[in-house]
């Protein structure tokens, strides 16, 4: 048995849980937050049988593909303190994706 956690974007949620809903794969959506853009991240517990990793790894590449995107995004001082009086830049930034994480599971019961 395997717990796969994976760290996806808000924007990506709703059709990975979908696809792994149709492929009668349990998931339990979690909202996290964090990242270099600061938006919001979901985080999906996966729980599943070894043999079935690989097909949770497709069904998260198939919904949450990498794709660039324009950001605006405040320069910062040390600290993470904002810098106000500097202009704001546009920047190119790499969005979407999925980190995950695959934990062997020791035990695993339904009560």
């Amino acid at each position: 048995m395997k717990l796969i956690f994976a760290v996806i974007r808000d924007k990506d949620a709703n059709d990975a849980v979908e696809e792994l809903i149709e492929r009668r794969i349990g998931v339990t959506k979690l909202a996290s937050t964090g990242g270099f853009l600061r938006d919001g991240n979901t985080t999906l517990m996966i729980g599943t049988e070894d043999n079935r990793v690989e097909e949770v790894m497709q069904a998260l590449k198939e919904t949450c593909a990498k794709r660039s995107q324009m950001e605006v995004v405040a320069p910062h001082a040390t600290g993470g303190v904002p810098v106000w009086n500097l202009g704001y830049a546009p920047v190119k930034v790499e969005v979407g994706g999925a980190t995950v994480f695959v934990l062997d599971v020791e035990q695993f019961r339904k009560l």
